[in-house]
């Protein structure tokens, strides 16, 4: 194929949103490795940062990946009241609250972040989850930071 066919095959690629995932290591990155274990399909988009507890998740860690061009953040940790650190998730839904408010600040949309509580027995839930957020960051679409050549042309 002529490099001039190649590249406007590739320019009319559907948009894939690259979502990070900050994942507990002891629950929610059971449940990645759970999903995956049980051949249980979700998106290849999703990129996992292994963490040992939620509750170690900075605002500045999810601002970060947004401003250097992910389309979308999770935190997922494990449930409220069986956080291996006492009280890590606790202190990650503080912070998911004070990221939801500062988003708009950057012009990007609240919904380009989530946080959702995930056990290591629920692969099924960790890729709803993971469908979920690419589909809903699939509607809004590319993250404006993200530079240029990073995301194919509109058709």
């Amino acid at each position: 194929m002529s490099p001039e066919l190649e590249s406007l095959s590739k320019s009319c690629q559907p948009f894939i949103p690259t979502i990070i995932a900050f994942c507990c290591n002891w629950c929610s990155y059971g449940a990645a490795d759970l999903a995956g274990v049980n051949r249980t399909k979700y998106p290849t988009n999703l990129r996992i940062v292994r963490v040992m507890c939620s509750g170690m998740v900075h605002a500045d860690m999810v601002i970060n990946s947004l401003l250097k061009g992910a389309d979308g953040v999770m935190v997922l940790g494990c449930h409220m009241g069986d956080c291996h650190y006492i009280n890590g998730n606790e202190k990650a839904a503080r912070r998911a609250e004070v990221i939801q408010e500062m988003l708009p600040d950057y012009g990007l949309e609240a919904q380009r972040f989530r946080i959702e509580w995930i056990s290591a027995a629920e692969g099924g839930k960790f890729a709803q989850t993971a469908q979920e957020m690419t589909d809903l960051i699939t509607k809004l679409g590319p993250n404006p930071f993200k530079k240029k050549g990073e995301e194919p042309d509109a058709c």
